[in-house]
């Protein structure tokens, strides 16, 4: 357990990894002062009351649905492309919720996710070769010279586009868009189209007759039915974006929140105990995260386990397991055997997407069976192990994107040419995503014991 004191900056005597190279050193540190004088994106009381239902997940009475972009983009942003997001996670929210009779737990990757690790410092096209592109609020994505330099200013307008998106999201949730009563206008043109549209219209049916008597109860009006709680996250990433939107609420004395998502979490790659993103993030008091991949030992995630939830509360830490489906099933069970023993409160929850990429052709793409296999997997060690399946986290959008292969159309190499649009890793569609949902909702519910009672069905 660390006894070092700790400070929003004291990160930056640790080692670090994954940093941009600024070759401005004196601009970097004026645009970390001007977005330090920002107001914050989120709120205190806003993390707190995540952690309070992630603690419900931890403990097997919600599930947690983690999801939204690869990497937010710059020329991509359009309240379109955000209500089309949205929406996907409000389907998929809706089957999980209905079919395994459990509360969801409603995570966006959104408003915030601009930063990307990378496997290398550098790209070759060619016989060129240039900085990797580390997402929009580092650098540009077009393979040119002076897109690929380092930018602070780029910051301010993440910080603008994060505010923006927020300020939509909290509409959509509290104006009457995430209305149960909306269900069917939820579906998406194309996914009307789908093979999976009679079974989501099926489910929207019994969704109406059930509000509908409800509505003869005189309970039509309650909130649960007209509005939804969203929250946001992203990887903590950026570590000098990350400090300047720290901030000590006077509502919260003694506590620092990092106020640019209600949940940052640390990737596989910069998970070090002794690195500087650990030590940033074991003192913030949000609810927070840690990717853990087929390189972590036992000893190591109990530590860390140690590191960044001293105090072990309950909801404080999620574990975010990315196996890859060929060996989920002899890495995960150590872990959970490891953190069970250790007497560690933490949420389990699957990420079926990043250990599962392939190439096919000149294209990254996912086998949407491989992302089953793993969440199946996931299922099944924390059967044989006694412990808890608490979330899943996917990367997806809501447009027709043809990325992943398989689902419900069958895609095959062929078709990822048709609209492959990520500029990073490849998402599932809206059609992929639905699909996911029912087939982790079918999971819940054959395991849920015959003895434990329902939970009352939320939105």
């Amino acid at each position: 357990m660390p006894t070092r004191a700790w400070s929003p900056d004291s990160w930056r005597a640790m080692p670090i990894r994954q940093v941009p190279d600024y070759p401005d050193q004196a601009r970097l540190r004026a645009m970390e002062e001007k977005v330090g004088r920002f107001p914050p994106l989120v709120f205190a009381g806003e993390a707190d009351r995540l952690k309070a239902h992630l603690a419900k997940a931890g403990d097997g009475s919600a599930f947690v649905l983690q999801g939204g972009d690869c990497a937010e983009s710059f020329a991509e942003f359009h309240a379109n492309t955000i209500r089309d997001t949205y929406r996907v996670l409000l389907q998929m929210a809706v089957v999980l919720t209905f079919g395994a009779s459990l509360p969801v737990v409603k995570l966006g990757r959104m408003a915030g996710q601009f930063a990307k690790p990378r496997s290398s410092d550098t790209e070759t096209v060619g016989e060129t070769t240039l900085p990797s592109y580390r997402g929009d609020i580092i650098n540009g994505p077009d393979f040119t010279a002076e897109a690929r330099i380092p930018d602070p200013g780029r910051m301010e307008f993440a910080y603008l586009q994060s505010a923006a998106t927020l300020n939509l999201l909290r509409a959509f949730s509290t104006g009457g868009y995430a209305d149960l009563h909306e269900v069917h206008r939820w579906n998406l043109d194309f996914a009307k189209r789908s093979p999976l549209a009679g079974r989501y219209e099926d489910l929207a049916v019994r969704i109406d007759e059930t509000l509908r008597f409800m509505g003869a109860c005189g309970m039509s009006d309650l909130p649960q039915v007209r509005e939804t709680e969203f929250y946001t996250s992203h990887e903590s990433l950026l570590l000098p974006f990350e400090e300047a939107m720290t901030r000590q609420p006077s509502t919260h004395p003694g506590r620092h929140y990092a106020c640019s998502a209600h949940f940052l979490w640390i990737g596989d790659r910069t998970r070090q105990p002794d690195g500087a993103h650990v030590e940033f993030m074991r003192g913030v008091a949000n609810p927070i995260g840690m990717k853990v991949g087929p390189t972590m030992e036992p000893d190591e995630l109990v530590k860390l386990t140690e590191i960044l939830n001293p105090a072990n509360e309950k909801g404080r830490l999620t574990l975010i397991s990315r196996m890859g489906a060929e060996k989920v099933e002899a890495k995960l069970p150590p872990l959970l055997r490891a953190v069970k023993k250790a007497g560690r409160n933490v949420v389990w929850i699957c990420d079926p997407m990043h250990g599962n990429g392939v190439k096919a052709g000149a294209y990254k793409t996912r086998s949407f069976d491989a992302i089953l296999a793993e969440v199946k997997g996931f299922f099944d060690g924390h059967a044989a192990e006694g412990t808890i399946p608490g979330g899943v986290h996917v990367e997806m959008t809501g447009q027709n994107v043809t990325e992943c292969l398989g689902g419900a159309h069958k895609l095959v190499e062929a078709d990822l040419a048709r609209n492959y649009a990520t500029f990073c890793d490849p998402r599932l569609n809206a059609e992929q995503s639905l699909e996911l949902a029912f087939l982790i909702a079918e999971e819940l519910k054959a395991r849920r014991p015959a003895s434990v009672v329902p939970a009352q069905a939320a939105q």
